[in-house]
């Protein structure tokens, strides 16, 4: 049965966001899949990796949680909106936390790259916006989206990472919400 981890990464658990978190756990769920809904919104964390890698920091329970759920989950789905052409600090802050060396990636002495600890794991990131997505990828350069694409998942050893950008969702028609929603119950029913 395969594992998979939504993370929900809008601080608010009552958002368009949410609503697309809780259509993909459903849908994946109906499909076969084991699923689990991590709101980061709900759990207790300081933001801050304060000493950078140079110091202990030790985890907070609900962060050693999320680490075994990542750990066990076959496919990671990360789902949040973009603020500043990015992702809300929550969600960057709980990467910097639980994104860690020795679990995520692991340091060489003789080379510039790092051993990928999280291999044999997929993803799909799904960003809501309020422009245009093709403004976003195009003349932004979808910061958010390659951060946590290339510099973080793939970083760390997850491949495939595959990609939904909706947007605008700001004053949309409600025919093309639903359409948002409607793209990610099809993505959970596939399990992508």
């Amino acid at each position: 049965m395969k594992q998979i981890l939504v993370i929900m990464g809008h601080p608010s658990c009552e958002s368009l966001c949410a609503q697309l978190a809780d259509t993909y756990r459903a849908a994946a769920l109906a499909a076969g899949a084991q699923v689990t809904l991590l709101e980061l919104a709900k759990l207790k964390f300081d933001l801050n990796l304060n000493a950078g890698y140079r110091g202990e920091q030790p985890l907070e329970p609900d962060l050693v949680k999320a680490q075994h759920l990542i750990a066990e989950a076959d496919h990671l789905v990360f789902i949040f909106p973009s603020w500043w052409a990015s992702m809300p600090a929550l969600l960057k802050g709980f990467l910097d936390r639980v994104f860690l060396p020795g679990f995520a990636f692991k340091y060489r002495s003789d080379s510039p790259f790092p051993e990928k600890l999280l291999r044999g794991k997929t993803a799909r990131i799904i960003i809501t916006m309020d422009a245009p997505a093709w403004y976003y990828k195009w003349f932004n350069g979808a910061p958010g989206l390659r951060l946590l694409k290339f510099a973080t998942l793939e970083f760390c050893g997850v491949k495939p990472v595959k990609y939904n950008l909706f947007g605008p969702v700001r004053k949309a028609p409600e025919r093309r919400l639903q359409g948002f929603i409607a793209k990610t119950a099809e993505l959970g029913r596939r399990m992508v």
